[in-house]
């Protein structure tokens, strides 16, 4: 199944849009995945659709209505009409089972913000008429896949299959290239390389080079291994296949595999790992529930610094209760500066200030992947985040 019918409201005193769009989630929310929802969750959620959010969270410039477009992010969105944009899933009033769906808003629909009740609320339709703001009664069946993303997916799709972290040193026992075609010292696209190891039945892999353990700022705790991806091979012959070499009595014959894409020359020694299925990555944005505190491990890649659009690794993951599609603030250690005005000149450390905001893509056990959604300052190891 591949498609569902959206529903227009269809009066003006509305229920929450949960009520109706839960009829067309079914297909997004099987492709989401089932998450576990408490009875405390589940009472919270409830609460905030009674409620929606304060008129004080809505921006100054919030439109009474937008017209969803080609090319928009929920994350756009909730700019446009609230100051906290993780706040989006209060101003919507869904539950906790719709809101990691993002399949719940399509180009061409139209939000109204509602204020009737002292509360915010956004409601989802088509104008009647001249645009009075109601509601009228529409059924048009819409391919899901359509529903606008989270954030741009753009920035992240490029590391779903490159950005890895490793819970052991398991990659130093994967299999690895032994050689190469006519010796070749570098390889890229097209060329052979021969590996052993057990490749497990598998066919399609990545290519790694030796991981970069990735310790805790504050305890040097080794938390993961991080692999520099090299690029994709797929396996052309079997070291055992019928007819693959003329083999004496005790020769050990080796895979061969073919560079398919290079992201950097792969070269002997470096490590296959599976090529993992595709993962369903468009969250909705949102903050995590309760506490959450931590620092930034490494930037990905070379750099020591990093800025809006990069990626960053986090020392929390899913045993911290990070998950996709949660938005984190950054914040800038406070200087230490001696008190001048004091005759006694104490030294004492300035408030930290918060200058940024991180959007989780990927978790792991123990760390996680996030996107800089925004920024002030350069961002490097150690520095903190907290729930927004």
């Amino acid at each position: 199944m591949t498609r569902s019918h959206r529903f227009a409201l269809s009066t003006p005193r509305v229920t929450a849009v949960a009520a109706v769009l839960a009829l067309s989630a079914g297909v997004a929310m099987a492709q989401a995945g089932n998450y576990p929802i408490t009875p405390k969750q589940r009472s919270t959620a409830q609460q905030v659709a009674e409620d929606g959010v304060a008129l004080s969270e809505l921006s100054p410039s919030a439109p009474d209505s937008y017209t969803v477009k080609t090319g928009d992010t929920l994350w756009d969105i909730s700019k446009l009409f609230l100051t906290s944009p993780w706040r989006w899933p209060e101003l919507w009033g869904m539950n906790l089972d719709q809101i990691r769906n993002p399949h719940l808003i399509y180009p061409g629909q139209v939000l109204f913000l509602d204020k009737s009740s002292g509360r915010g609320r956004l409601r989802v339709g088509e104008p009647v008429g001249g645009g009075s703001g109601r509601l009228s009664p529409r059924v048009r069946a819409t391919d899901v896949n359509n529903g606008i993303p989270a954030v741009n997916l753009a920035q992240i799709e490029p590391f779903l299959n490159e950005a890895v972290i490793f819970d052991t040193e398991e990659l130093n026992k994967a299999p690895r290239i032994v050689s190469a075609q006519e010796n070749r010292v570098l390889l890229t696209r097209g060329d052979l390389a021969y590996t052993r190891g057990d490749l497990k039945g598998l066919t399609n892999f990545r290519v790694f080079r030796e991981p970069v353990p990735l310790k805790d700022p504050t305890t040097q705790e080794i938390l993961g291994y991080e692999g520099v991806f090299l690029g994709t091979v797929e396996l052309s012959r079997r070291g055992d296949s019928p007819g693959a070499s003329v083999a004496q009595k005790g020769d050990i014959i080796p895979d061969t595999v073919t560079v398919l894409s290079t992201r950097q020359e792969m070269k002997t020694g470096d490590r296959l790992a599976p090529m993992p299925t595709r993962e369903f990555v468009n969250h909705v944005p949102r903050a995590p529930q309760g506490e959450m505190n931590g620092q930034i491990v490494a930037v990905y890649g070379e750099a020591l610094l990093a800025g809006q659009n990069q990626i960053v690794s986090l020392n929390r993951g899913a045993r911290n209760g990070l998950e996709p599609g949660h938005v984190l603030a950054l914040w800038r250690d406070g200087k230490r500066i001696i008190d001048k005005t004091d005759p006694k000149s104490p030294t004492i450390k300035l408030p930290d200030e918060r200058h940024g905001l991180l959007y989780v893509f990927r978790v792991f056990n123990r760390m996680s992947y996030a996107l800089i959604l925004s920024v002030n300052d350069p961002v490097a190891s150690g520095d903190r985040f907290t729930a927004p």
